[in-house]
């Protein structure tokens, strides 16, 4: 999910002096002796489902694994119908994965202190009536975070997890959304008195332990549907520390995520990991981490306010920055608005560039939205990024693009295609 002035953090990042980065960047990796981290390991056996990376790729029972998915951020709160809905249009897209976020977060449940967010929205799920669901709040008993394991908890995780199964959908899983939308770590902050700084998150004792908590609930959880546990359920493709974690400066950041990703490690050595951030500021920087797994970016070239061929070139400059870490890279979010009337050609074109190139490992496009329980579509009036299984050029152009990308035959047929039309 975007921050609503997510456009202002992305043109924050490119004030940011190159040399001063530079420089930065350059202590702290001397500072922690960090070095690249090696190929993985083979698949050990017994874990022949779990998608492992190889170098810059995903690898998948020996084979390469590209990724062609969505994003949806009320699957963790929406009804069954509604869950149910768009894990079938996913799988009619032909996605092999879907990225979710575990939320909401609340302030406590007595109403002694408050939420962040409106939690008694009466909105549709996808404009963030979450219908009371929550998966933790504050205890002012123990001063501490409390999880909510019940049906209005993270049972309604299992059911996504147990339905994407059924469809032989991966989920990408990141354990908080960094922003205050459904509250997220914001609300977290919020309990100890924070409003909302982004150093306090990553720096405070007790927002953090409350972290570890969240984490290691839902990484040792024995599913309540299927009854596996979830570090041992290969439908998970891989968890992320956050859902945008654009921490700055890049010090607290850095340190952060290298705690973080060491303790998802230490409870979960077979699932792939990655930090979840956005990137356009860090260009992938903590992928110097031996934890992290793999790399994401987020780009929008209307926030970015760049063409859409020099959004493309930006595709082809991230997934350079693949080889040069050694390891996959994503894009993971992206989106054109539907005001563009070039929508479906700058998708065709975009996913074309990302087939084309070994060097990518995938994308995610922002974000999938299905009928809700009023059977109808939600009003989509801020971004417009809102994608539906409606036959229109644009679905057609994602469910081309993503069932070739996700083929043996991939990339040659696709490359084919593009220059059968006359286009790069």
């Amino acid at each position: 999910m975007r921050a609503s002035p997510k456009h202002g953090r992305m043109s924050r990042g490119a004030t940011v002096s190159h040399l001063l980065w530079l420089g930065l960047f350059a202590w702290l990796s001397a500072g922690q002796n960090v070095a690249a981290a090696p190929k993985a390991k083979a698949p050990e056996k017994g874990s022949r489902g779990f998608v492992t990376r190889s170098g810059h790729e995903f690898v998948l029972n020996g084979k390469t694994f590209r990724v062609a998915g969505v994003n949806n951020h009320y699957l963790t709160y929406g009804s069954r119908v509604e869950v149910t809905r768009v894990l079938d249009d996913a799988a009619a897209m032909n996605a092999n994965v879907v990225r979710i976020f575990v939320s909401p977060i609340i302030g406590s449940t007595d109403g002694s202190v408050a939420n962040v967010f409106n939690w008694n929205s009466k909105a549709d799920s996808s404009n963030l009536g979450v219908n009371g669901v929550y998966m933790a709040s504050f205890n002012p008993r123990t001063q501490a975070m409390e999880i909510n394991e019940g049906a209005n908890g993270l049972r309604r995780l299992d059911f996504v997890v147990k339905e994407a199964s059924k469809r032989k959908l991966r989920l990408i899983v990141a354990f908080v959304d960094y922003w205050a939308y459904t509250g997220g770590s914001r609300q977290i902050s919020a309990w100890y008195g924070n409003k909302g700084d982004d150093r306090f998150f990553a720096e405070d004792a007790r927002a953090k332990a409350d972290y570890k908590r969240l984490v290691q609930a839902i990484v040792t959880r024995r599913n309540s549907l299927s009854k596996v546990i979830y570090r041992d359920d290969p439908t998970i493709f891989a968890w992320e520390l956050a859902n945008e974690p654009d921490i700055q400066p890049f010090s607290v950041f850095n340190g952060w995520v290298l705690e973080m990703a060491a303790f998802v490690k230490s409870l979960d050595s077979r699932h792939l990991l990655a930090s979840g951030q956005s990137s356009l500021q860090y260009k992938l920087a903590e992928l110097r981490l031996p934890q992290v797994d793999f790399g994401t970016w987020h780009g929008y070239a209307s926030y970015q306010k760049i063409s859409a061929g020099q959004f493309a070139d930006q595709i082809s400059q991230y997934c350079a920055y693949a080889v040069s870490y050694g390891k996959p890279v994503i894009l993971e979010e992206f989106g054109v608005p539907r005001s563009d009337p070039e929508r479906p050609q700058i998708y065709r074109n975009w996913l074309a560039r990302i087939a084309a190139d070994d060097r990518c490992a995938g994308w995610l496009v922002w974000r999938l939205v299905s009928r809700q329980d009023s059977n109808e579509y939600p009003q989509d009036d801020h971004d417009q990024f809102d994608i539906h299984n409606d036959g229109s050029p644009v679905w057609l152009a994602l469910q081309d693009s993503a069932g070739l990308m996700t083929t043996a035959r991939t990339r040659h047929k696709f490359v084919r295609q593009q220059e059968d039309r006359g286009q790069p």
